[in-house]
């Protein structure tokens, strides 16, 4: 069954041009991984440091294999710094039949 990830980020005002760079080469990775659908970075027409990262997988065992590819060896250790605030993350499936 399909997921979708969101990844809800607050960035620094500062470090947004920085966080451009960065997300996007976090993003190139993760689009790549086997499994993504495809990833799309919405951005707060009110607040430009508020990002939803919205990440579509072909299964939840895809997406698990992912996050456990970030704890481990693909972790992410240059994005910390240009954040406001903790991020979030809220899964969902996605249900066709409705």
């Amino acid at each position: 069954m399909t997921i979708s990830a969101i990844l809800d980020l607050r960035l620094k005002k500062e470090s947004l041009d920085t966080a451009r760079e960065v997300v996007g080469r976090i993003l190139t990775e993760t689009r790549a991984f086997d499994g993504c659908e495809g990833v799309d970075v919405l951005i707060d027409d009110d607040d430009e440091g508020h990002w939803l990262c919205v990440e579509k997988w072909v299964s939840a065992e895809a997406d698990a294999a992912y996050r456990a590819w970030r704890a481990g060896p693909g972790a992410i250790k240059d994005l910390g710094p240009l954040l406001a605030g903790a991020p979030g993350l809220t899964k969902y499936t996605v249900d066709s039949a409705i």
